[in-house]
């Protein structure tokens, strides 16, 4: 590893990578060493971020100032680029889904546990500040028991999505809105009910937009300890309507944040009363601090000290839940 700050590698530099995983690293005081893609546009974009640039991983990898990878490609490209930095020994963070297929997902784990290096899925919902606070208040008891979750993932994405973008093929992707959604609203029910869903059902539609996958999906699920759940995500809910929901229902209150999931900070987090109905705001500690900069920030402090923030086992249950909940069989 490189003397001072974290370099990272990006491996896929798209607009997730380039408008919000590159600031993060910045501002969580790593520095953007190089990047590796084969499209010029996307190295010309990371050059003027001052980052040494490459058309593909091999070189990526040989470069010694990147200490970590952060794999940002299409779906069915995680594999290789998880499994080629695992043969050269470098920590990864990686898109969610975890890959386009459980198959692929699982041979990752393999590459992984075999090579020992630190893992994690970007599951960037769980670094979310409003998110944080919801789950420690949840844990302080302020709304009892947790008896359910519901959340609302939704935004519209038209007929121009499909045109040469790989989240519209179904080969490269996995799947449409559910494969690009649900997996946050899995991981957050992990996160803010203290477990996983072991049991998860749910149906898909492809009703308003024209693209080879699905373009909704109600899911249902229920956690070990009794929690339900229930996503809904869409492709084809118009931007006018609410479509950002968070909900934690207990035996005394309730927990609501709106506007909060997404790329950014900020929306609003409530906590309503379950005798009067009173409304309160939650407060949100470092309300306005990316959940991208939290996620970068927190990798760099696994790598110094692992822990349960990055998990690969939940990371990979997660991936069978979505498997499942597209009608493949327990793995």
């Amino acid at each position: 590893m490189s003397v001072g700050a974290l370099g990272w590698g990006i491996l896929g530099f798209g607009w997730v990578a380039r408008d919000y995983a590159a600031p993060a690293i910045a501002a969580s005081g790593g520095r953007l060493a190089a990047v590796a893609d084969p499209d010029p546009q996307a190295r010309q974009a990371g050059a003027a971020l001052g980052a040494r640039t490459y058309e593909g991983i091999a070189a990526l990898l040989a470069d010694p100032g990147v200490d970590a990878i952060y794999v940002a490609t299409p779906n069915h490209l995680h594999r290789a680029g998880v499994e080629a930095a695992a043969a050269a020994g470098k920590p990864v963070l990686c898109e969610k889904p975890m890959a386009a297929t459980l198959a692929d997902a699982e041979a990752m784990a393999s590459a992984i546990r075999a090579a020992a290096i630190p893992y994690g899925t970007a599951f960037d919902q769980r670094h979310h500040p409003a998110h944080a606070a919801m789950r420690t208040a949840i844990a302080a008891g302020a709304i009892g028991t947790v008896t359910a979750i519901r959340i609302v993932y939704a935004c519209w994405v038209d007929a121009g999505f499909a045109t040469d973008n790989w989240r519209a093929d179904p080969m490269r992707a996995g799947g449409g809105a559910m494969m690009d959604l649900a997996p946050h609203g899995l991981d957050l029910v992990d996160f803010l009910a203290g477990g996983p869903l072991m049991e998860v059902a749910a149906m898909t539609q492809r009703r308003v937009q024209p693209y080879a996958v699905d373009d909704g999906a109600i899911l249902i699920g229920r956690t070990a300890g009794g929690v339900l759940a229930q996503l809904h995500i869409a492709y084809n809910c118009p931007e006018g309507l609410p479509r950002r929901r968070l909900e934690v229902v207990g035996s005394t209150g309730q927990l609501l944040a709106e506007n909060t999931m997404g790329q950014v900070a900020g929306g609003e987090v409530w906590h309503l009363d379950g005798a009067t109905g009173a409304r309160r705001p939650l407060p949100v500690p470092d309300a306005q601090l990316s959940p991208f900069t939290r996620q970068m920030t927190a990798f760099a402090q696994h790598l110094r000290t692992p822990d349960i923030t990055f998990e690969l086992a939940r990371d990979l249950h997660t991936m069978r839940l979505l498997h499942r909940a597209y009608g493949g069989t327990a793995a």
